[in-house]
């Protein structure tokens, strides 16, 4: 059986009357990005719980480095990092004082405590804030600091749920190079997110979890395959254009042309030779462009036909009042 970073096997959990997950499926090879997609009360963040030893599975098994997270949850814990959706940070002390004080809890001695502290904080952009208090600190600078202390036991593996919410596009770029350069170093990050685009940019796989059970899992582009086909997109110069354009798609390909934003018009297309069709049909009828694309479904039109819920595949959800509960 090939060796995962982590993996769950008929996971299940009930709160009460309510089934979080219902036999949920999911694995990541060492050193990838596995993002976990789903609506609101899923099971995402009780999946990141069991597997954080932070709760007990009602049924099925949950390993990290193959190590069972029950019967072994004392090794697991040193192997993992997390970082949940909400700060876990004391305002009164400082940047340097909160790694400090994790890297002593992680036995470290306090000299070589004090130095993990001091390059995370240089790695995550906090170095000339280390000795204020967190309490002065923005909401990106406290994501940033929440993530640094996930880091300070040097885990194998990273539990991230949904760690950009709050943060501006800036911050999110910055977050998006750090947890690039965890996988670079070899260890493998399990991220939930409400962001669609997050999830593309970053997985190297992708679960979509629904009703508490893995309903697909696969690359992005794998993904994308469900929704089937591709389309092309087209944009006019000239927007009084934008129904001659329309019209052309859809003599051409013979589907419903639909819009995409105010000046952007969308169609799938069946062959490659529908698309060199288009570009001459436009080139003829002397239709200038500001945009021309072919491309796969989106992962939002995937997570649409794969659940049938429009809007975010990651709201804040039901599930993590019940894994607190």
């Amino acid at each position: 059986m090939e060796d995962y970073a982590f993996q769950t096997e008929g996971l299940v959990k009930r709160f009460g009357a309510t089934t979080a997950l219902a036999g949920a499926d999911l694995h990541a090879r060492p050193g990838t990005v596995l993002g976990v997609l789903g609506r609101n009360g899923a099971g995402k963040t009780t999946t990141i719980r069991i597997l954080a030893t932070l709760t007990d599975p009602d049924e099925g098994t949950a390993r990290v480095s193959g190590l069972d997270v029950v019967r072994d949850a004392a090794a697991v814990r040193p192997l993992i990092g997390l970082t949940g959706q909400y700060a876990a940070l004391d305002e009164e002390l400082t940047g340097l004082g909160n790694l400090v004080l994790i890297g002593r809890l992680l036995d470290l001695r306090k000299r070589a405590a004090v130095r993990r502290a001091e390059e995370l904080l240089e790695r995550f952009g906090l170095g000339d804030a280390a000795r204020k208090p967190v309490a002065t600190y923005s909401g990106g600078m406290r994501r940033r600091l929440d993530l640094a202390a996930s880091l300070v036991g040097r885990p194998r593996v990273v539990f991230l749920d949904e760690p950009s919410v709050g943060l501006d596009p800036g911050g999110r770029e910055e977050l998006w190079r750090i947890i690039r350069e965890l996988t670079a170093d070899g260890a493998s990050v399990l991220l939930t997110t409400q962001y669609l685009e997050e999830a593309d940019a970053l997985a190297d796989d992708i679960a979509v979890i629904d009703n508490g059970r893995v309903i697909a899992h696969g690359t992005p582009s794998e993904l994308k395959q469900i929704v089937g086909g591709q389309a092309v997109a087209a944009r006019p110069r000239d927007l009084d254009r934008l129904d001659d354009a329309a019209a052309i798609l859809t003599t051409v390909t013979g589907h419903v042309v639909e819009r995409a934003g105010r000046h952007e018009i969308v169609v799938p297309v069946d062959s490659d030779r529908a698309v060199f069709e288009v570009a001459r049909r436009f080139e003829e009828q002397g239709i200038a462009l500001a945009e021309f694309s072919l491309r796969l479904p989106s992962l939002d039109e995937v997570f649409f036909a794969l659940t049938g819920a429009p809007g975010n595949a990651s709201d804040r959800s039901d599930d993590d009042a019940r894994s607190r509960a």
